[in-house]
């Protein structure tokens, strides 16, 4: 089981009939989506997708890691916990893990980011707004 203290972002998603492949579990490619609605939840609540609208500069996916651990099952229910792992100068870490409806942990991932100016196509460093929003959503605050 994860401490929710440790991981303060949780969205909840219902599995559906079609995220099925043949061996009737969670095919690994809906997988990957339902961590991409994780990283919009932060996206959304960090205020980087409304930055995004603003300025054309926002978040940049460059790194995915996924581990499965066990399968996900319909009908079912997951819950994604979430948090900042690590924030440098440009690019920070997300760190996921997915739960079944028993709490058990069926896969565990990491993402890296990098905050990218799509106007002049390269990286940006990290405005203190968004390492102070970060703070919220890491368990070591004072580190970031």
């Amino acid at each position: 089981m994860i401490n929710n203290s440790s991981f303060p972002l949780e969205i909840k998603l219902r599995i559906d009939w079609s995220d099925l492949d043949v061996y009737e579990h969670v095919n690994n490619v809906n997988i990957i989506r339902y961590l991409q609605s994780a990283r919009v939840n932060i996206w959304e609540k960090s205020g980087l997708y409304k930055s995004y609208k603003e300025t054309n500069r926002g978040p940049m996916l460059v790194s995915s890691k996924v581990d499965f651990m066990k399968s996900l099952f319909y009908p079912g229910n997951i819950t994604i916990k979430s948090r900042i792992g690590f924030i440098k100068n440009s690019s920070f870490s997300l760190e996921h893990f997915i739960l079944n409806d028993k709490d058990e942990v069926c896969i565990q991932a990491k993402d890296i980011a990098v905050c990218y100016d799509f106007n002049k196509e390269k990286t940006y460093k990290i405005p203190d707004d968004l390492r102070e929003a970060f703070k919220g959503y890491s368990t070591s605050p004072n580190e970031i």
